[in-house]
C-alpha cells in the first residue's frame, strides 16, 4: 500500500514537473470561471464567511480532474444553488447575473472540455488557447443577444408568451442535441 502511495506521489510531481504553459492556463481558466459562476450565483455573503474555503476547493476540483465527472456535477450544482437563491430573493431573476452565469459556466465548461484532452506536457502554441477563448466568447455573445432578445419579446407579453419562448427554446435544444448526436454517430 505504502508502494502504490508512493508510486502515485512520484507521478504526481513527475507531472507537475513537466507542465507546460498552455494546460497550465486552462485549467487556471476552468478554476476561476467556476468561481466566477459561483460569484454570480450566490449572495456576496457567502464569499466573506466560512464558506468561501470550501468554495475554493471546490471550483479546484474540476480544474485539477477535468475528465471526472466533477465538472458537470459541479455545474449542476451552481446552477440549482442558483435556482434556490434566485426563488428566495425579492428581486427575482436579475439578467445581467443570468446573463454572467451562463457565460462563467459555458466557459468553465469548454475549457474542462479542452483540458480533459490536453496533456499536461503538452507543448501548444498560446494561439490555439486565443482561438478556443475567441470561438467560446463568439458563442456566448451569440447566445446572451438571443437570449436578451427572447426576454424582451416574452416581456411584451402575458404569462403564455414567458411560456412559448420557454418552450421554444426547449425545442431548440433538444433539436441541436439531436443533430450532433447524429453528426457523431454518423462520423464513427
Amino acid at each position: 500500500m505504502i508502494g502504490a502511495l508512493t508510486d502515485r506521489l512520484r507521478r504526481l510531481q513527475t507531472t507537475v514537473t513537466r507542465a507546460t504553459l498552455v494546460p497550465l492556463l486552462v485549467r487556471v481558466g476552468i478554476f476561476a470561471a467556476f468561481v466566477a459562476a459561483m460569484g454570480f450565483a450566490f449572495p456576496p455573503a457567502l464569499f466573506f464567511g466560512r464558506t468561501v474555503a470550501a468554495l475554493i476547493v471546490v471550483a479546484a476540483l474540476p480544474a485539477l480532474a477535468p475528465r471526472g465527472a466533477t465538472t458537470t456535477l459541479l455545474i449542476v450544482a451552481i446552477v440549482v444553488g442558483w435556482v434556490i437563491v434566485t426563488a428566495e430573493s425579492v428581486e427575482g431573476i436579475q439578467l445581467w447575473r443570468l446573463l454572467g452565469l451562463s457565460a462563467t459556466l459555458y466557459l468553465a465548461h469548454t475549457l474542462a472540455a479542452l483540458a480533459a484532452v490536453l496533456p499536461s506536457d503538452a507543448v501548444v502554441a498560446t494561439e490555439v488557447l486565443v482561438r478556443w477563448v475567441a470561438r467560446a466568447a463568439a458563442v456566448v455573445l451569440a447566445a446572451s443577444v438571443a437570449g436578451v432578445l427572447l426576454v424582451s419579446v416574452a416581456g411584451i407579453g402575458d404569462d403564455e408568451a414567458l411560456t412559448l419562448a420557454a418552450l421554444g427554446g426547449l425545442v431548440v435544444a433538444v433539436t441541436v442535441t439531436a443533430v450532433l448526436g447524429w453528426l457523431v454517430r454518423r462520423r464513427a
